[in-house]
């Protein structure tokens, strides 16, 4: 199978091998099916929503996750989320971003509930895909100060095969100190324009992430201890202009076959390299700065009501 084909409204199909490690802990392959930034409002037309859910669909996913944004800056789009997650005939799981939590976090979670979505908030959960377990690690939102990873972490399994939802693909870095091999993440849109560099200049010199998209990390390791990566999506939707430039920028469905060897399939690309060293930030003032920006920022210009 091809490593990235394009499809409908410029959209690319990208797959990829999970964790080596998964492969010692799964007698067959898992695959997962991955999307990012829905942002479903006036920004992102309603016909491209639909063609990534069929296009996610098409490939028979055993599961699919999403890994928030899953609005732009209000709730009047609400029903058509749910509509949209009604389509999906696959177990989902999902975590929240921070437009979600901008725009009002309650109604998302009552919009994906009815979708039939399995909201993971600082949680767990186990599935099983053929007779085989798989945990999934569900961090809430980072940037607006949200996430707990005690938390998610607490009555999880060191011994089952583990995959992480963050939005935030810097959290990647604790859950891979705490045993979760792979992290799926979102929040970048992969720079949305990604011509002559601009998304690493604007996402990594001036914003200061470490991944912007795509793999990071390491999936093969000599020690247990070392295997840690972390793909970030490019995302669907968009939350201001729909322009996407440049090969990593566009609209992406991303597969992951959890079990397949890195190696094994034609994939888009290897892991990368971090753009930034680590940040030596306290975790709960980290947690304190971004709750801060949430609150300023709603304030300042969604003006959503408060949550209860």
């Amino acid at each position: 199978m091809m490593g990235t084909t394009t499809e409908r409204h410029g959209i690319r199909l990208r797959r990829f091998a999970g964790s080596a490690l998964y492969s010692d802990a799964l007698a067959s392959p898992i695959r997962v099916a991955h999307l990012t930034d829905l942002h479903v409002g006036l920004v992102t037309p309603m016909k491209v929503q639909l063609a990534a859910i069929e296009i996610a669909l098409r490939e028979r996913p055993d599961l699919v996750v999403i890994t928030g944004d899953f609005v732009c800056h209000s709730h009047a789009f609400l029903e058509d989320l749910t509509a949209l997650m009604k389509r999906i005939d696959a177990p989902v799981f999902a975590v929240l971003g921070n437009h979600d939590y901008w725009a009002g976090a309650q109604g998302v979670k009552t919009a994906l509930k009815r979708g039939g979505v399995e909201l993971l908030s600082n949680q767990s959960t186990v599935i099983d895909v053929r007779g085989q377990k798989l945990q999934i690690v569900g961090l809430d939102d980072a940037y607006t100060g949200h996430a707990d990873r005690t938390k998610a972490l607490r009555g999880a399994s060191r011994k089952l095969p583990t995959l992480g939802l963050s939005h935030i693909a810097e959290e990647a870095d604790g859950l891979w100190a705490a045993g979760v091999p792979f992290v799926l993440s979102g929040h970048t849109h992969g720079g949305q324009l990604t011509v002559a560099r601009l998304n690493e200049l604007t996402l990594g010199k001036i914003g200061g992430h470490r991944y912007i998209h795509g793999l990071y990390g390491a999936r093969k390791a000599e020690v247990r201890a070392d295997h840690g990566a972390v793909y970030v999506g490019a995302g669907i939707g968009a939350a201001v202009v729909p322009l996407r430039l440049g090969d990593r920028g566009n609209r992406e469905v991303a597969l992951f076959e959890l079990g397949a060897s890195p190696g094994d399939l034609d994939e888009h690309h290897t892991e990368q390299r971090p753009l930034n060293p680590p940040r030596q930030v306290a975790e709960d003032l980290a947690k304190a700065q971004a709750h801060a920006r949430f609150l300023a920022r709603r304030k300042r210009i969604f003006r959503a009501p408060r949550e209860g």
